[in-house]
């Protein structure tokens, strides 16, 4: 299932991404396309509108003489002035241009540099079979631009090479290609990086999720196979009493006593995930708070034989919600006597950190390993299954203590030495 995600996710990026360079690609080809056929048009105006000389005259020549293979600058400079700058473009840039009669038949030619005579009929030629005033064609291994405009004595003919205008274009077109290529391969490997870390928590938030029903499915089979066993006794035992029985009954509400708690706490905690507590939130003593929940869980600690120290500054002000906060204490302190070892002790301190408050919980005991102290906090997380579930545990307390504190912007974690103690912090703000 992931790997069909990972693979859509990157056939549709691969798409979007190709489609983005097909469009830039295309729109500077446009563009550049459009700009060499605007400066072609505008030279082949430029030098058709140029002044025309009267048939075979040359740059400070005189009238009647031919200038075939000449290098005059083909009928002037565009500028009308002897060698200005206008001329030096357009020799530079017009090939050669052809003045015909009324009927086509050539009268005069004009070229900068010296061309094959017969260059200029074939040409002509091309020129006449478009049946247009503008065009292109190939003639000899170029690319020809030509205009047609008339004269008073017939039509001129304004050729232009523009090969070397066109391999740009080309070149351009094979440029493009290759780049795309080495981008779509770059893009590729790019993508699958990203493809997989994008749905790499989404395949842990399933993991986690199917871990979930999982095991409050296992949680709630215990209770509910004890529930059905009892229930099964008391019916086999249909004529006695109830008194007799009680004990039967006592078992049965115990466990549903066990699920009510579970599902209480399962959906304290999807509330908490789904942003749906709306926590009220004010200034409150946090001294005072820490002080009644010890109070409370003062002589369940003593019954335990227990010992429990504390030390709490006194006049400590946070925001948040004082009931959510003294849940947490109540958690930690919950979570100390289950796991203190006999006779062991439990100590609590409240203390002034930075511009918040530091909580601290010790207990005596087995400690927990290194590779168990990122997963504690986990739903259903337990480092000793066995144990947890003699004690009664869900391993839901801790995740229930992690909700509250990140929705209160703090943070909550745990540090042991194996065989000696345990002791979890809480900063708060």
């Amino acid at each position: 299932m992931f790997d069909k995600l990972r693979n859509r996710f990157l056939i549709v990026n691969l798409v979007t991404i190709s489609l983005i360079m097909l469009v830039a690609f295309a729109s500077i080809y446009i563009i550049m396309y459009q700009n060499v056929r605007a400066d072609i048009d505008m030279e082949l105006h430029r030098s058709a509108d140029s002044p025309q000389k009267s048939p075979g005259q040359r740059d400070g020549g005189s009238p009647g003489q031919p200038d075939q293979g000449s290098p005059s600058g083909g009928g002037g400079p565009a500028d009308g002035g002897s060698g200005g700058g206008g001329g030096q473009a357009f020799e530079r840039s017009v090939a050669f241009t052809v003045q015909t009669n009324k009927t086509y038949e050539i009268t005069t030619t004009k070229a900068p540099f010296d061309i094959d005579a017969s260059l200029y009929p074939q040409a002509l030629q091309e020129a006449l079979s478009m049946k247009k005033d503008t065009g292109t064609f190939s003639l000899d291994g170029s690319k020809w631009t030509y205009l047609k405009q008339p004269t008073a004595d017939g039509y001129i003919f304004v050729f232009l090479d523009t090969s070397d205008r066109q391999d740009i274009l080309t070149k351009l077109i094979y440029t493009f290609a290759a780049v795309g290529m080495v981008m779509l391969v770059v893009l590729y490997f790019t993508s699958r990086y990203f493809a997989n870390r994008s749905i790499k928590p989404v395949r842990e938030a399933f993991e986690k999720q199917k871990q979930f029903i999982g095991d409050a499915s296992h949680e709630l089979k215990t209770p509910l196979a004890i529930i059905n066993t009892n229930a099964d006794v008391l019916l086999a035992g249909g004529e006695d009493t109830i008194r007799n029985q009680s004990k039967w009954l006592n078992y049965i509400k115990s466990e549903a006593e066990r699920m009510a708690r579970l599902t209480s706490d399962l959906l304290y905690l999807t509330e908490m995930d789904d942003s749906r507590t709306r926590m009220v939130v004010r200034e409150f003593n946090i001294s005072e708070a820490a002080e009644n929940t010890i109070l409370t869980m003062e002589a369940v600690i003593f019954e335990k034989q227990l010992s429990l120290d504390y030390d709490i500054e006194p006049g400590l002000m946070i925001r948040g919600s004082s009931e959510q906060i003294q849940q947490v204490l109540m958690i930690l302190l919950d979570n100390a006597m289950k796991y203190t070892n006999p006779h062991g002790s439990i100590s609590l301190a409240l203390k002034k950190s930075h511009n918040g408050v530091l909580l601290s919980v010790t207990n005596t005991g087995a400690g927990i390993a290194p590779e168990h102290l990122t997963r504690i906090f986990d739903r259903f997380y337990r480092t000793d299954a066995s144990r947890a579930r003699k004690q009664g545990g869900y391993g839901l307390g801790l995740a229930i203590a992690k909700s509250i504190v990140e929705q209160h912007k703090g943070k909550i974690y745990a540090k042991s030495t194996v065989g000696e103690s345990t002791t979890f912090y809480v900063q708060l703000s």
